[in-house]
């Protein structure tokens, strides 16, 4: 039904994009504002067609889709917000003095939008993290032209709402070109897309494999760009002994929940859960594995990922020392996600590459420490994270400073007593983290923090208050946030 685009179309899409993107970025904050508030009005408005579409091609129950939706339309909502508020414009003045020797210029300093922004849609979440989802909504907020690559596995559903995007921007006058939708499901489309001199910048939620070959494509050009990609986390769970010994059974419950949820197909489930060996650990043990015995399981998104859990998932039960602990009792179908659970050494880890890998889908693994020292050699050879969580009491914390220093060290987000799935779509969330969780872990990909991934700052020196822009100028016109002269405020010059 979809057929790649050919150079063709790319070539036309990107050159519409780049001639839309010298209008939009023009446009007052305001005016950005209020064509992502249609998007989200149009979005909602595509009913129950929409979701029914999204069940069609993704096996994703409605209650999750109807959720999810629902989430999309507020990250345009309250990016809309923010992008109005400019707070993430970092607007800041310093006037000039002119007896001081050498005279000091007038400064002034904010972000600018990058460019046309290429934007790949992800498998697992059809609305929020694809064609509408928050690094669209990021890159219209920071002033950008979006062009997006549509997931193959959800394509009927993404051209849904392209249509709702491109109504949205017919309302609300945007120039020719703001969006355009780009099917492929062939590495060339991908290439010609990073690779295009008018592309400025690229998100991306995926796989490492993808992202770090989008990186490199961005990396490999004349002229380099950013490339923001999320590329997948085990998410490693401490347990450390006196949480542990006090409540082993509930925290197993817990985290049976998080490890199954969504049929584990998130990038934030808890694929690594680090102890000390001991009866309380045992308890854990046991408890988890007769939990994810009960638990039915479910459909995966597609069966290519259904096919690929099941690769993985060998792959790590077959390596040396590891144990099977359980998996799910019930019966299950074609392309259904098994819950399992997998246990092996402090020392197994350590020595085994293959065990640090993400298994994608309702798995984990129990590492067990022989003590503290281990575990503390064992957060040290991990790698970069979206997350990472210790489930400790008070004096846990403050008894194994070494250890919270060594976690701190490699996630973007840090938990206590909770789970790492679920990311709350606010200002001081921080959803990205160190290499290879992601490409630059200065960003987060949720939040209205995530603007500033598609923009760069410009200093204008010496300039007429009244060539400035709004943002700039004595006056604040917008009235906005700006630090003058080393202090915040929202007076005028």
């Amino acid at each position: 039904m979809f057929n790649d685009a050919s150079t063709e179309e790319i070539e036309l899409a990107m050159n519409e994009a780049w001639a839309a993107f010298h209008v939009y970025r023009k446009l007052p904050l305001a005016k950005r504002a209020e064509f992502m508030k249609t998007i989200a009005f149009e979005l909602e408005n595509c009913g129950d067609a929409l979701i029914h579409t999204a069940m069609s091609e993704t096996n994703l129950p409605e209650a999750r889709l109807r959720g999810e939706r629902g989430r999309t339309i507020f990250q345009l909502n309250s990016y809309a917000v923010a992008c109005e508020k400019g707070d993430w414009l970092g607007a800041s003045i310093d006037t000039a003095i002119a007896d001081k020797v050498p005279p000091k210029p007038d400064i002034r300093k904010m972000l600018v939008p990058l460019g046309p922004v290429v934007i790949f849609g992800a498998s697992n979440f059809p609305f929020a993290y694809s064609t509408a989802g928050g690094d669209t909504a990021s890159a219209f907020a920071a002033g950008c032209s979006v062009v997006i690559k549509a997931h193959p596995a959800h394509i009927r559903t993404s051209q849904m709402v392209a249509g709702a995007i491109l109504l949205a921007a017919e309302k609300c006058n945007m120039p020719k070109g703001i969006f355009a939708h780009i099917h492929g499901a062939s590495f060339e489309t991908g290439k010609a897309l990073v690779t295009h001199p008018h592309t400025k910048a690229v998100g991306f939620t995926g796989s490492y494999t993808g992202g770090k070959q989008l990186f490199d494509w961005g990396n490999q050009r004349k002229e380099p760009i950013p490339v923001f990609a999320e590329m997948g986390s085990i998410n490693p769970v401490f347990l450390l002994p006196e949480k542990l010994k006090n409540a082993a059974a509930e925290i197993a419950q817990l985290y049976a929940g998080s490890i199954t949820l969504g049929v584990g197909q998130f990038c934030t489930n808890p694929g690594l859960i680090i102890g000390i060996e001991s009866e309380a650990l045992q308890i854990f043990i046991n408890e988890l594995g007769k939990t994810i015995q009960k638990i039915t399981p479910a459909p995966m998104l597609n069966p290519g990922i259904a096919g690929a859990y099941v690769k993985n998932k060998a792959n790590a039960l077959l390596q040396e020392d590891v144990h099977l602990i359980a998996a799910s009792e019930i019966v299950s179908k074609e392309n259904d996600g098994l819950p399992a659970i997998a246990t092996a050494t402090g020392q197994t880890f350590l020595n085994n590459p293959v065990l640090h890998q993400e298994v994608f889908g309702p798995y984990s693994i129990v590492i067990r420490c022989k003590n503290m020292a281990e575990m503390i050699e064992v957060a040290k050879h991990l790698e970069g994270q979206l997350t990472a969580t210790l489930m400790a009491t008070d004096a846990d914390i403050t008894d194994n400073d070494e250890l919270v220093e060594s976690v701190k060290n490699i996630c973007g987000r840090f938990i206590l007593n909770n789970v790492p799935t679920g990311v709350e779509v606010c200002l001081s969330m921080h959803h990205g983290g160190p290499f290879p969780s992601c490409t630059d872990s200065r960003f987060t990909s949720v939040g209205a923090d995530g603007i500033k991934r598609f923009a760069r700052p410009i200093a204008f020196q010496n300039w007429s208050n009244h060539l400035l822009p709004d943002e700039l100028k004595n006056e604040n016109p917008l009235g906005i946030w700006r630090t003058v002269n080393n202090e915040l405020t929202r007076s005028v010059v």
